[in-house]
């Protein structure tokens, strides 16, 4: 018989989120990253955050979390799919008031714990204003400290018993995916997401559209394709991925399928500085890597993408004072 899945139940806020998985993990959108929450809501129950989104969302997530679970409510433990700066821009304040263990796969801990910085991102790849601006996102290195902990090679996290930890690389050396059997729930993290993530537009608009991991972080594309073949061959029923709204029932085993299906063709560039060798990295971070394609290039136009939106966002201003000048 196949899992049943209770699916957006109303929380404490009021209606359900796009960004809710089922009943018991609800989402929310930190600007263009998820958050998602595990555990049943009301007042004093056990549960679990996974990720922590960008900075300066750390009072959105505690306002969330409150009316999920009751006032000051804090987790047992937080969880990281992976340390990319979206999906750990508010740890570091959330740490201040929760004294709480941070679980990462270990091929991740080098890039939370001050060892070493990520691999560059590759602008010039994917397509789209977030692709091209890419080359100033901050890739670390950063340092969470020793509540910081390895995740065990059985993939169990002793808060959250009944889901495990699935090694899913590509978009980063040690991203992980959440996955329940018993109603076949899945926080894909990065692996996957239902946007295209490369793209300021379908980001604003979160129209739904299943794509491979984001491209300008992604370092190892073979990794990647993997991952989510991995994924689809678990048919989850309900998931949360880290950009775009959550996806449920058949359909999402449908297009999941065809994603898996056609990776190479609808997800891998042509080119790039990943896309034929992938960035090396070990337990203390990165060994090796390719060297850039055409970084200059896409840091170019992102530079001069970046100067159209300010010059957009100051025109208004500029011809205000041009009209009180003549007058």
């Amino acid at each position: 018989m196949e899992a049943q899945l209770e699916l957006d139940a109303p929380d404490a806020i009021g209606a359900a989120s796009p960004y809710d998985v089922t009943h018991d993990v609800g989402g929310l959108k930190t600007l263009f990253v998820n958050v998602f929450f595990i555990g049943q809501p009301g007042s004093g129950g056990p549960w679990v955050l996974v990720d922590a989104g960008l900075p300066g969302y750390a009072g959105q997530i505690k306002k969330k979390a409150d009316a999920l679970f009751g006032p000051g409510a804090k987790p047992t433990a937080i969880v990281l799919t992976h340390g990319h700066f979206d999906h750990t821009g508010s740890l570091k304040t959330l740490l201040k008031e929760w004294d709480v263990p941070v679980y990462a796969h270990p091929l991740e801990l080098p890039y939370l714990t001050g060892k070493s910085s990520y691999p560059p991102p590759d602008p010039a790849i994917g397509g789209g204003f977030m692709s091209y601006s890419s080359f100033i996102f901050p890739i670390g290195p950063d340092d969470f400290g020793d509540r910081v902990r390895a995740i065990s090679a059985d993939g169990i996290i002793p808060e959250l018993p009944d889901w495990k930890a699935i090694h899913t690389p590509g978009h980063a050396p040690g991203h992980i995916s959440l996955f329940r059997e018993s109603d076949r729930t899945l926080i894909a993290g990065d692996a996957f997401v239902t946007t295209n993530q490369n793209s300021a537009i379908s980001v604003a608009t979160q129209k739904e559209e299943f794509h491979g991991p984001p491209a300008y972080f992604t370092c190892d594309w073979e990794a990647a394709r993997q991952s989510v073949q991995t994924l689809a061959d678990l048919k989850p029923l309900a998931v949360g991925t880290g950009h775009g709204i959550s996806v449920k029932g058949y359909e999402l085993q449908i297009k999941l399928n065809h994603l898996a299906d056609n990776f190479r063709e609808q997800s891998i560039p042509s080119e790039g500085r990943y896309v034929k060798q992938a960035a090396i990295t070990d337990e203390n971070g990165v060994v090796d890597m390719p060297s850039p394609t055409s970084y200059n290039v896409g840091r170019a136009i992102g530079w001069g993408l970046l100067a159209g939106v300010l010059l957009y966002a100051l025109w208004p201003n500029m011809g205000s004072d041009n009209d009180e000048d003549d007058d």
